[in-house]
């Protein structure tokens, strides 16, 4: 049997934990991450990024069967999990760590974001300007592991206390 063809696809949706679990749920993701990425700083942690010092935005790393969803349907849940007329901040979170963007890691990734985008903008579902750029995929920096998968974490640990 032959293994899928796994992409990666890689999103800034504001706190990266919230953007992590709604791409974690979707059938065809085959793993999620959270981490760093669009900024100067080496190997940043989390408190670096948080003090706004790195450049980098919180982001989601997606690994998704092509069979099984496309990049399309992963761009559609990315504008519905977030306010992307929003800049550099997503709720109460602030700063340029929370920023909505798209990092793209290959030209059609690319050329299909530019589309969504263009094709939401007309579409009048937001009054503002979107803000999200789309801009070429560099380094990833994994967060700690326990920024990993911390939603499904702390539901399994108020479970095991109750």
């Amino acid at each position: 049997m032959t293994q899928p063809l796994i992409e990666l696809a890689t999103f800034g949706a504001g706190c990266f934990w919230g953007t992590e679990a709604t791409f974690s749920r979707l059938t065809g993701v085959v793993k999620t991450s959270v981490g760093y990425m669009g900024g100067h700083f080496e190997n940043p942690c989390y408190l670096d990024v948080l003090s706004r010092i790195t450049g980098h935005a919180e982001v989601a790393q997606v690994e998704y069967d092509p069979q099984q969803i496309s990049y399309e349907t992963l761009l559609e849940n990315f504008w519905q999990c977030h306010d992307p007329t929003s800049l550099n901040r997503q709720g109460a979170d602030r700063g340029e760590q929370y920023r909505s963007v798209i990092f793209y890691h290959t030209p059609e990734q690319r050329a299909i974001a530019q589309r969504s985008k263009a094709e939401l903008e007309q579409s009048g579902r937001y009054d503002q300007a979107i803000v999200t750029p789309i801009e070429p995929a560099s380094t990833y920096w994994l967060a700690s592991e326990d920024h990993q998968q911390y939603f499904e974490k702390r539901a399994s640990q108020k479970a095991v206390s109750n």
